[in-house]
């Protein structure tokens, strides 16, 4: 790996580790069509990134969280993370702290949907991008961001996709991802991971904490979620593409999950 990238404002050393020289206790890095580095990697400050377009997908503890227009993901310091995505546009704006409070909040990854006063407060706070200078207005807008932060917090744990490590659970996920359209076929998941479907079902539960027909259901919501980005379908068109019979009934199993209901942003 090359040294002396600078991404955000933080220089990349070995092992894909990240470093900074700035004195400041925190900053905000803000960039339309951004350009994800796809390898896991991490950093001393703790990250704030909320997706203004697009969405994007964050590898971290065996988990993927998605993280969708309107989102924001937290992220402790030191955590191990990769992001990934497909959408045509990812427009993001990434906080950066040197230090945080000692409420448990700031220990755990957080994700969860923005609330209109939230995001006026990080829409006026990218007047500050890229700006590493001392300035008293911006340090107390950030650290009153950063006190808010568990006040707009909501449980979001339905956008967390769990990856098991039981190596024999592998081609069970790797085949529900690619054939999501079609409904469960049990016994020909218990085939591809070599037990029997009372012991999938069993180990698939103890290693995801979620059922093979939820884990089904939340793939076929993320994939809905990246058509929607593309901007080619109608909603009935993407509820027949990920599987479902009716507009309804996507639009029931989408709510449950996103807490929402599904539209197109047109521009």
């Amino acid at each position: 790996m090359q040294n002396d990238i600078i991404k955000c404002g933080l220089t990349e050393q070995t092992d894909s580790q990240f470093v900074d020289s700035i004195e400041k206790e925190a900053y905000v890095w803000y960039e339309k069509n951004w350009k994800h580095d796809d390898y896991e990697h991490s950093h001393h400050r703790s990250q704030l990134t909320f997706v203004e377009e697009g969405y994007q997908y964050f590898h971290i503890d065996q988990k993927i969280y998605l993280v969708p227009q309107n989102h924001i993901i937290w992220i402790p310091s030191g955590k191990l993370h990769k992001i990934t995505s497909e959408a045509q546009t990812v427009n993001l704006m990434v906080f950066l702290f040197k230090s945080v409070f000692k409420d448990d909040f700031y220990r755990d990854l957080q994700v969860f949907a923005v609330s209109a006063v939230l995001k006026e407060m990080l829409l006026y706070a990218s007047k500050w991008s890229q700006s590493v200078t001392e300035d008293e207005e911006q340090d107390i807008f950030f650290k009153a961001i950063l006190k808010s932060l568990p006040n707009f917090c909501k449980e979001s744990n339905f956008l967390e996709i769990p990856v098991p490590k039981d190596e024999r659970l592998i081609p069970v996920c790797h085949y529900i991802n690619v054939n999501f359209k079609y409904n469960l076929d049990i016994d020909s998941l218990a085939e591809k991971g070599k037990m029997s479907v009372r012991s999938l079902q069993r180990i698939f539960k103890n290693e995801t904490g979620i059922t093979l027909q939820k884990y089904h259901q939340l793939i076929r919501i993320l994939k809905s979620i990246e058509l929607i980005d593309t901007k080619q379908y109608t909603l009935s068109q993407i509820a027949y593409l990920v599987g479902y019979q009716s507009l309804s009934a996507f639009t029931s199993s989408y709510f449950s999950i996103m807490k929402s209901k599904p539209k197109i942003n047109k521009k």
